[in-house]
C-alpha cells in the first residue's frame, strides 16, 4: 500500500544518508544516490581486498573487476540500520589492518 511505500522510502533514504556521511568520515568517496545502495571507493584501500575481507564475514557487497573503471568501486545496498551499524563497524575494522 502507499503508506507502507512511502515509510519505507523514507527510511532507506535515511539509512542512505547516513551511510554515506559514515563512509566520508572513513575516507570513502562516494557519489550522490538517488536509489538504494552507494557506489563507493576508497583512496587507500582496494576495492578487491574489502570485497574479500566483508565477503570472509559473511557481508555481500557487490565488487567490479570489469571494466576497469569501475574495478576499485564497490556498490554497497542500503539494508536495515542494524545492518548498516554493522558493516560500519566492521569497515571501521579492516581499514585499522
Amino acid at each position: 500500500d502507499k503508506e507502507y511505500f512511502e515509510n519505507t522510502n523514507t527510511l532507506i533514504i535515511a539509512t542512505r544518508e547516513r551511510m554515506k556521511r559514515e563512509l566520508k568520515n572513513m575516507g570513502f568517496l562516494s557519489w550522490d544516490s538517488k536509489s538504494n545502495f552507494l557506489f563507493v571507493t576508497h583512496p587507500l584501500v582496494k576495492a578487491k581486498r574489502l570485497y574479500e575481507d566483508l565477503r570472509s564475514i559473511g557481508i555481500y557487497v557487490r565488487y567490479f573487476s570489469k571494466p576497469e573503471r569501475i574495478s576499485n568501486y564497490l556498490r554497497i545496498a542500503i539494508g536495515t540500520d542494524q545492518e548498516a551499524d554493522y558493516l560500519i563497524m566492521q569497515l571501521k575494522k579492516i581499514l585499522k589492518k
